[in-house]
């Protein structure tokens, strides 16, 4: 199995070596820059599969970090936040972190979220494949339309830029659209994980998809249905 490259983008010298040798021990290679701006310049290289992101940092914090990069950046970010700051958390999703992990962590929760990344990842590709085998690349309800072939994302004919997280959340409700679709049901097909008690993840990515569709639609595409969950509305 081919090796994977993380970034790790963080200051603490001592969790850098924890991690480092322990992440070697589950078959990855990962590479540290201890500062926000080293780090920035090594998010672009594209052999990083993955970017461990801390918030609070020397020259540039994370928030600034994830600000350079836009939406645009393709390699999956999970932030490393403050243990119980949910403001960071928050901030972290709007400007484009697939996932967040609080301070202090155990390894094998670290462990977890990246799997679950990584299997997001795996899993668009083999659906990708599936759509192409069966030559049907585009899915398209209400006038938002998804290229499997190419994780493209349309609306109203507009590219709209979209991180892997909210590409696949936008998926599953559009695929099902015209049904309620639970937000445990989303943390649990998308994030790979039961959705906590006042985590507000879901409902923030959902609020990044309805942002990025605003400047080309006046109409919203997603409904929310107060304690059920989310419909992609399926358009006149």
């Amino acid at each position: 199995m081919t090796k994977k490259y993380i970034l790790l983008i963080d200051d603490d010298h001592e969790l850098a070596d924890l991690l480092v040798d322990y992440l070697a021990l589950q078959g990855f290679i990962v590479h540290c820059c201890f500062d926000g701006q080293t780090g920035l310049a090594q998010a672009y290289d594209p052999k990083f599969d993955l970017i461990l992101l801390d918030v609070m940092m020397p020259k540039l914090n994370g928030f600034e970090v994830l600000k350079a990069l836009g939406p645009s950046h393709r390699t999956p970010i999970l932030m490393l936040t403050a243990k119980g700051d949910n403001n960071d958390k928050v901030r972290g999703l709007e400007l484009g972190a697939d996932d967040y992990l609080a301070k202090p962590f155990h390894h094998q929760e670290l462990l977890a979220r990246i799997n679950a990344i990584f299997r997001r990842i795996a899993l668009t590709r083999e659906q990708n494949q599936q759509v192409l085998q069966k030559e049907k690349t585009i899915l398209s309800v209400n006038k938002i339309e998804l290229n499997h072939g190419t994780r493209a994302v349309y609306c109203h004919q507009k590219l709209v830029e979209l991180t892997g997280t909210e590409y696949q959340i936008l998926s599953l409700l559009m695929t099902n659209d015209g049904q309620i679709i639970g937000k445990d049901t989303i943390s649990e097909q998308v994030l790979e994980r039961k959705l906590s008690p006042f985590d507000r993840s879901i409902d923030v990515h959902i609020g990044n998809i309805r942002r990025k569709f605003s400047p080309f639609s006046a109409e919203d595409k997603i409904k929310t249905v107060r304690g059920a969950g989310y419909v992609f509305l399926t358009g006149l």
